[in-house]
């Protein structure tokens, strides 16, 4: 019998959003002072915001202030980062990322971009 070598993967296949063009997100994660309002939803309600953005995604109400709500966003716009950064940023700062997702969120609807 001869056998062949196996194949080395060399290269991962990625997930490609081929609507969305690659950027960066449209405020930073400490950003509150560019919509106040939102911060101060945020402060005050985050199940309000957190819904609030969940419904601006079309998902479910406990689903706002996720890691997976907060991935999702990023890959629907082609956001650089990582589930693991998602995870740490929603650990350490989840009021700062809800308000960073709400931002972006209405930045891209006065672009029509959302």
């Amino acid at each position: 019998l001869d056998m062949a070598s196996p194949s080395v993967i060399v290269v991962q296949p990625q997930l490609t959003v081929s609507n969305a063009p690659s950027a960066l997100w449209q405020t930073g994660l400490m950003d509150c002072c560019s919509d106040c309002g939102v911060c101060l939803c945020g402060t005050c309600c985050t199940f309000c915001l957190e819904c609030k953005v969940a419904s601006d995604m079309n998902e479910c109400c406990c689903c706002g202030g996720s890691v997976a709500m907060r991935t999702l966003y990023r890959t629907r716009y082609g956001i650089p980062g990582s589930i693991c950064s998602d995870f740490c940023i929603i650990l350490w700062c989840p009021v700062c990322s809800l308000c960073q997702i709400k931002r972006d969120i209405n930045k891209r609807k006065k672009l029509g971009i959302f």
